[in-house]
């Protein structure tokens, strides 16, 4: 029985135990109850791990119950797939390709591979090997044998994923913002999407070619203080909070009346207020809709066509936010509190309720329409201003449980359980995000769409794509609801891989793989393989973790670098340590925790001064004047040369993040924290946009960089 349930294990791709990625490495044996849950979760019902052996039994039959699997990402230089067809009929198989509406050659080899008897009838399981050259593309595939025909999609992905050729021959920098931290004369108290093409101006004005943004996937409309831009309820669509409402076609001035006061408020608070921001947009957007709203039928209306190119997407997230409206002050606990045929999205009561609110619904729809069309101008700006990548987007791992996309594919997600890390250096315990993760049995039977459309969404005016938490590809650390304890669910590698590399190339968007925390060996070299950048931090370019640091020669060419990340303390915050002193404060580190942190951070200081010094990187007119090293100050010249430093490195893509070069001492995201502890996602930087091309630390960390 112990070979069996170890054996199924195996097969359903659920570790068994795992080596955390803490200083120490430790194993973790994960317990047989959780690893039972897992089982039942990603939807193989077992009562007791005793039945192990007729489960995989089970499982090993079922393959032989359908002619094709629904999909088969291949490589473009190795088109193979398999059939099984009844073994008297395997002399009449004809195979036909198309593309869209268009017919493909199609030459093929087969071969038996296998055969087996299911009742009556044998069956012989065959691999098809296309050997004339197809592009990377999506093709359908029909196979005809005897009366029955059977089809399926096959995916030719490319070897490598889209790579701009400007990179083979110079490197490239630009910026790493939180688009909601920019602050400007204009906007109203968030930045938003003006601020984001008068920053297009700046990075062209400046020599710059890519920025990189947060996720600006949309948020909660009735809870605008989950301001997480990576617990989204929707990976497909985008937060309305960044529509510049000036903008809009229908606004007038007056329509500001009465709110010159929330306005200035909301301008001048230290932190974003994001309800009042967020309600006051949608109260002069609703006004405009209403004007708007009689010229929404007309056929040659721009909102009508955006509607019905998105189609059933964008119907069913309108859906579930005017239902959620409906019942936000009403029931407690998101949509699976909600009455039961509301819970599903496709039943009678749920068409009825859309009918009969239809105007709201309708509303949601132009707020995607707004916001997509002002980033779409920012995408054209980018074009016209010749931006070598432009715009980097970020695809977040996993997505609020109580989101349209969950209420939408309940089956698509690991049902009872949430995505999180194990233990690291950082979090000796973990950390349960909570976030919804794909159900890998399930996203392979509906052919991987869903996660196209969030690849797809994700590419849209973008030259880049950060995939946060890269190693998901390959596995994801799932907990159950239940407890804090989980194991690592494994997906199918390759067809992940093969889609993000078949996507980049359609798109021509770069992939970057964020890979900080517990990386599996030989992960970085398989994605190095198929084009995937990584992400490389000052902090972490050091020999042995916690050594001296890298010299910039020393760094992953394949790379996009920079000092930190939002998760990380800003340069001076973490030259004083005052991420330290918040956590202690929080009490999320004790005593002896922060006196042992403050001493590592006492080394790194030393060990970062001592590579500045030994690079040459201090600039001619603030040359170094001693170490600073007991809190006594902040280096004259540091932010510089630390710019200098990690911008001569070998990565091909540089970005420098204003929080470093501005001197912020607050924290964009605390990790571990949510508002009530900490107001995370909620700082402003300290200087108008306006002002960044004049600004003196600006101006020098430009000089630095491009010395």
């Amino acid at each position: 029985m112990e070979n069996s349930w170890d054996m199924l294990l195996e097969k359903l791709g659920i570790a068994k135990s795992f080596t955390d990625a803490a200083h120490q490495y430790m194993p973790h044996i994960v317990a047989d109850e959780t690893l039972l849950k897992m089982v039942n979760y990603l939807g193989f019902p077992l009562k007791n791990m005793s039945d192990s052996e007729k489960l995989l039994q089970k499982i090993a039959d079922k393959r032989w119950q359908y002619a094709l699997e629904p999909i088969y990402v291949v490589r473009q230089n190795a088109v193979r797939f398999d059939v099984i067809v009844p073994a008297n009929k395997v002399d009449s198989l004809e195979i036909s390709i198309s593309c869209g509406n268009k017919e493909v050659e199609a030459q093929y080899t087969q071969k038996i591979v296998t055969e087996k008897q299911c009742g009556r009838t044998i069956y012989q399981r065959l691999e098809i090997e296309i050997v004339n050259e197809l592009a990377p593309q999506y093709y359908t595939v029909q196979v005809a044998c005897g009366e029955q025909t059977y089809q399926t999609t096959l995916a030719v992905s490319p070897n490598k994923c889209y790579i701009p050729e400007i990179l083979s021959a110079k490197k490239l920098w630009g910026f790493a913002i939180q688009l909601y931290s920019l602050a400007s004369v204009r906007n109203w108290g968030v930045g938003d999407f003006t601020d984001l093409l008068n920053l297009v101006k700046i990075c062209a004005d400046k020599g710059a070619d890519v920025i990189g943004i947060n996720p600006l996937n949309v948020l909660f409309h009735d809870y605008p203080e989950n301001a997480s831009p990576y617990s989204s309820i929707s990976r497909l669509y985008l937060n309305p909070i960044y529509i510049d409402v000036e903008k809009v076609a229908g606004f007038k001035p007056e329509m500001l009346q009465g709110k010159e006061a929330v306005l200035q408020a909301v301008r001048q608070s230290e932190d974003i207020d994001y309800t009042t921001v967020y309600r006051l947009k949608i109260d002069i957007l609703r006004r405009i809709f209403d004007e708007f709203l009689p010229t929404a039928k007309s056929e040659n209306c721009e909102f009508k066509r955006f509607c019905e190119e998105q189609g059933d997407d964008l119907q069913q997230l309108a859906v579930y936010q005017a239902i959620y409206s409906f019942y936000c002050d009403k029931i407690y606990g998101g949509w699976r509190a909600w009455p039961k045929e509301m819970q599903n999205p496709h039943s009678k009561e749920v068409k009825k309720f859309a009918v009969e609110h239809k105007q709201e619904i309708l509303f949601f729809k132009y707020l995607q329409y707004l916001a997509d069309k002002q980033l779409d101008e920012v995408g054209q700006e980018i074009k016209k201003l010749g931006l070598q990548i432009g715009l980097y987007r970020d695809l977040p791992v996993g997505l609020c449980k109580d989101s349209a996309e969950l209420w939408e594919g309940q089956d698509l997600f690991i049902k009872n359980c949430g995505a999180g890390a194990p233990p690291d250096a950082f979090f000796p315990k973990g950390q349960k995000w909570c976030l919804g993760a794909f159900n890998p049995y399930t996203l392979k039977a509906n052919a991987y769409i869903p996660f196209i459309k969030i690849l797809r969404a994700a590419m849209q005016n973008a030259g880049a794509l950060r995939i946060d938490h890269v190693m998901s590809l390959m596995r994801l650390y799932i907990i159950p609801d239940c407890g804090d304890d989980g194991t690592y669910v494994y997906y199918n590698f390759d067809d992940m891989l093969g889609i993000v590399a078949l996507e980049s190339a359609l798109n021509k968007c770069m992939v970057v793989g964020e890979s900080i925390g517990n990386v599996p060996d030989g992960f970085i070299e398989k994605i190095y393989e198929r084009g995937i950048y990584s992400l490389s931090v000052l902090w972490a370019e050091r020999w042995n973790g916690c050594g001296d640091f890298k010299q910039p020669e020393n760094f992953a060419r394949q790379a996009f670098c920079s000092v930190g990340t939002h998760d990380m303390a800003p340069l001076k915050m973490r030259w004083f340590g005052y991420d330290i002193e918040t956590m202690y404060q929080l009490q999320m580190i004790t005593a002896q925790e922060r006196q042992n942190q403050y001493k590592g951070r006492e080394d790194e200081r030393c060990k970062l001064l001592q590579a500045l010094d030994y690079s040459g990187v201090w600039p001619q007119n603030k040359p170094r004047q001693g170490d600073c090293l007991f809190g006594e100050g902040y280096p004259n010249g540091i932010m510089e040369a630390v710019q200098s430093y990690v911008s001569s490195s070998c990565c091909e893509v540089y970005l420098m993040q204003p929080e470093d070069v501005f001197g912020v001492v607050k924290l964009q995201n605390l990790p571990g924290t949510d508002r009530d502890k900490h107001p995370n996602w909620r700082r402003k930087l300290p200087v108008k946009i306006e002002d960044w091309p004049q600004n003196e630390a600006f101006c020098g960390a430009l000089h630095a960089l491009k010395r």
